[in-house]
């Protein structure tokens, strides 16, 4: 799906990662090491797997989304020859990846302080709701601390909070994961030791904060909702055009205001003492506003998009999430065709064996986009217990002990 003649690249190749994770913080930042190269099994509870495969509603495409390039291994952590199967595979990776919740894995037994006896070069990423301090023992949802943050008060309009349209901490925070995993990578090139890493879902919402944050302290005014706020720019809007569509537009200097009024052919607006500077038009946006929407009112949607490219000014029409399967932009970097029938979901949800085009890393390598390397489709549960325990160095007759007694769990269990 779009074109594929961008470099393949996989600078991670060599690396190892075993991910203890599910739903999208965890999935998403092995995904992402996944995509660059490296050799990233996802560990599963034995025998059920990962819950995230059955989940419904809004999150039918997180599995499909989040978990392609990995391989699967099912395995019992509750029971004394599983964790003893993990930590014989720690000897040869590179980074464990931890996103279950606090405490989870050290009760289990492949914490970091277990692990790192085992391998005293392991990197351990671990994705958790907080970073070090009072409430790093609390659980957390990407929703949960985007109420806590302020990002849900910002999004919403006043007295009406409301989350972002996508799991954007979730994604943000598995992006500073992937961060602090190949700073400990480059430095156990100079150091030989590796470390642990950690990054969270309030501290990244936070991060997402501080614009506002400085922008109170400047003005020293309480920042309202964006639905509220007060413009920065004098055109910074959604309009309709007289066919009913809508379109976003900014013009956020002095030089794109002369052209727009030009391309509208707005010879008054522009001659007009105050409207001079932006912060001029900012101040006159009560009656400015109005009259924009007037102009736009007056032509089709395709003149309306023709003059603003021809001004040079910023502009969108308001899409949906659908409508990115027929984004020209989009398609000239290539979308992955993604199977969804690892999602372990009721035929009604979608169509079983459909495949799916969803966007690659935003990436560029040089001058070119990174096309996503699709070696290997989302796994079915299990799908490579045997193969990932034999590259362990597992003995054949423990793999098979491990097979019969329900430690291990896969649909590669025949010989």
């Amino acid at each position: 799906m779009g074109d594929t003649s961008q470099a393949v690249t996989r600078p991670l190749a060599g690396v190892r990662v075993l991910e203890f994770s599910h739903t999208i913080m965890g999935p998403c930042a092995g995904m992402i090491l996944a995509d660059l190269g490296a050799d990233v099994v996802k560990v599963e509870p034995a025998p059920a797997g990962d819950k995230t495969r059955h989940l419904p509603g809004f999150a039918a495409g997180f599995f499909a989304t989040f978990n392609r390039n990995k391989r699967s291994l099912a395995i019992d952590l509750k029971r004394e020859r599983g964790r003893a199967a993990v930590h014989k595979l720690v000897e040869t990776v590179d980074v464990v990846l931890d996103n279950y919740g606090p405490g989870t894995m050290e009760k289990l037994g492949c914490g970091f302080e277990q692990l790192v006896h085992v391998n005293s070069k392991l990197i351990y990423l671990s994705l958790k709701g907080y970073l070090a301090g009072p409430l790093e023992d609390r659980p957390a949802l990407d929703e949960v601390v985007q109420f806590q943050s302020g990002l849900a008060y910002m999004t919403g309009p006043p007295g009406k909070p409301i989350r972002a349209g996508a799991s954007v901490v979730d994604i943000l925070g598995a992006s500073f994961g992937v961060t602090a995993v190949l700073a400990a990578l480059r430095e156990r090139d100079l150091t030989g030791r590796g470390q642990r890493v950690g990054s969270a879902l309030f501290e990244s919402a936070a991060f997402m904060m501080a614009s506002h944050m400085t922008g109170g302290a400047a003005t020293g005014e309480t920042v309202p909702p964006m639905t509220a706020r007060k413009g920065a720019w004098g055109i910074y809007d959604v309009f309709e055009s007289r066919d009913g569509q809508q379109i976003f537009i900014g013009v956020t200097s002095d030089a794109q205001w002369r052209r727009f009024c030009d391309e509208f052919d707005l010879p008054d607006l522009l001659a007009d003492t105050r409207l001079q500077t932006n912060p001029m038009r900012t101040m006159e946006r009560s009656w400015l506003l109005p009259r924009i929407e007037t102009v736009m009112a007056s032509n089709d949607f395709k003149t309306v998009t023709g003059r603003c490219e021809a001004a040079g000014v910023s502009w969108s029409s308001v899409r949906q999430p659908e409508d990115l399967w027929e984004d020209e932009q989009l398609l000239a970097g290539g979308l992955v065709e993604t199977s969804l029938a690892t999602a372990e979901l009721a035929a009604s949800d979608f169509i079983r064996d459909s495949l799916v085009g969803v966007p690659g890393l935003p990436l560029e390598f040089g001058e070119q986009r990174a096309r996503c390397d699709l070696r290997r489709q989302p796994p079915q549960s299990g799908e490579h217990t045997r193969e990932v325990l034999q590259e362990g160095g597992l003995e054949q007759s423990v793999i098979e002990s491990l097979l019969a007694e329900g430690v291990v769990a896969g649909r590669d269990v025949s010989p």
